[in-house]
């Protein structure tokens, strides 16, 4: 099942494996589980996930290169990123 993972743009090899170990084995459960809480997931498994992880996973469901994102969602996803770096301070701190 895992295998449709590896398959989607942005994906790797590493992404790949921690989104097995948070629970998200295949393209559909990241697209029904979304980018944010897929985020949140794999930030709880590596506190240092970054912002172009973020991006990477947005585009894979889209079907973008995480570069080709819009401005604006790329917006969205920066100010996403500050709250969860904070709330995961604020959780293993």
């Amino acid at each position: 099942m895992a295998g449709d993972l590896f398959n989607q743009i942005n994906i790797g090899k590493d992404t790949k494996a921690k989104l097995i170990q948070v629970g998200i084995d295949s393209f559909e459960k990241l697209t029904s589980i979304g980018t944010e809480q897929a985020f949140i997931r794999l930030q709880k498994l590596d506190p240092g996930a970054c912002l172009c992880l973020l991006y990477g996973l947005d585009g894979a469901i889209e079907g973008l290169k995480w570069n080709k994102l819009s401005p604006e969602r790329k917006h969205e996803l920066q100010q996403f990123f500050k709250m969860a770096k904070k709330e995961i301070k604020l959780t293993s701190g």
